[in-house]
């Protein structure tokens, strides 16, 4: 463990925190493009969800007031059901159209929101916040990418920035728990991955901390544009490798001797 991957796992970690403080989600995101470097796959994965659970149990306490069991109940049933049917489908679909798909869904829900001022608010009952945690568990046990229709549904209700996050913020928590049992049961909390999360530990807390005062000073107008910033990121990281590695196998067909 050299000083140089040290560098780049504690800042990588304090701009996740940064943005998970200020947004409620995404820390996966910003961080996996530079940790999957420096850690393998397993160890990445489970140093999110290991910081997820802290990150998204602050948030949730610090939103406590706005919380709502009336919304985030139902999603939780559905995702808990979904998750697991999402893990048996991976296995039976190509993940390419699948991330090709969900990426490009993204990016268009992104761009429009971003140049649409307004969305009408949607209605919203409970059958339909059950079908919703389902499709989003299913989406969670395909790509990893748990959350995100929640948390594309809850910026088109119209609600404040509080009111989002107290709903998608606890889903995402449970999501975490969840993948979290799994990878202690499967042995992925290894000597190297509690070193480097004792490491990251005090700078994610500073990124977080600052990312939460950010948040404050931002208008439910700008945590609008903020959230729909990010879920394009995170439809161009599902597109874009998808996309280089197809050119590449394409480059190197044509530059096979014929």
């Amino acid at each position: 463990m050299d000083a140089t991957v040290i560098a780049v796992f504690v800042v990588s970690t304090f701009v996740g925190g940064v943005v998970s403080g200020l947004a409620g989600f995404a820390f996966g995101l910003v961080v996996s493009g530079l940790w999957l470097q420096i850690l393998t796959p397993l160890e990445t994965t489970t140093l999110i969800v290991s910081y997820a659970l802290l990150l998204q149990a602050y948030g949730i306490w610090r939103l406590r007031q706005s919380f709502n069991w009336r919304h985030v109940i139902p999603m939780l049933i559905g995702s808990a059901v979904g998750s697991p049917i999402g893990v048996w489908l991976l296995h039976l679909t190509d993940p390419l159209y699948l991330r090709l798909g969900v990426g490009f869904l993204l990016v268009a829900y992104s761009l429009y929101g971003l140049l649409r001022p307004a969305l009408r608010p949607l209605p919203t009952h409970v059958p339909g916040e059950l079908l919703l945690g389902l499709f989003n568990g299913l989406l969670g046990g395909m790509t990893g990418l748990s959350g995100i229709l929640v948390t594309i549904w809850c910026s088109m209700r119209g609600w404040s920035k509080d009111e989002q996050r107290a709903v998608y913020q606890p889903v995402l928590f449970a999501s975490a728990i969840m993948t979290g049992i799994a990878l202690v049961a499967g042995g992925a909390v290894t000597v190297t991955v509690m070193q480097f999360f004792a490491i990251g530990l005090p700078v994610l807390g500073a990124g977080f901390l600052l990312g939460f005062a950010l948040y404050h000073r931002v208008d439910d107008a700008m945590f609008r544009r903020i959230v729909l910033l990010l879920l394009l990121l995170s439809g161009l990281a599902l597109i874009v490798p998808e996309l280089v590695a197809a050119f590449g196998a394409l480059a190197r067909a044509a530059d096979l001797p014929r």
